[in-house]
């Protein structure tokens, strides 16, 4: 079979997907001019919400949780030994 006809098609490009990204935009541009108190009533909010949010999402990575090792989960690179010293000049 040929590799093109055996792919699936994104919902996005079939009829109800992008009927869906039109009924999103009538919606999204119909809370932006109807209800602009509204939306800028929960702004503060949303900039309250995003600070633990992003504490969350943000940190990962930085070694929490590993035995509190110095270097955040970095491993110290190797120093160079005198023989290494000696034929690198």
């Amino acid at each position: 079979m040929d590799s093109e006809h055996s792919q699936v098609p994104s919902f996005w490009r079939s009829p109800a997907g992008f009927t869906l990204l039109v009924a999103i935009a009538v919606g999204g541009f119909y809370l932006v001019t109807e209800h602009t108190a509204h939306l800028f009533g929960v702004l503060p909010y949303l900039l309250i919400l995003a600070c633990p949010l992003m504490h969350v999402f943000m940190h990962h990575g930085h070694g929490h949780g590993r035995g509190g090792r110095a270097g955040h989960g970095q491993e110290p690179a190797p120093s160079m030994s005198t023989d290494d010293e000696q034929r690198n000049g």
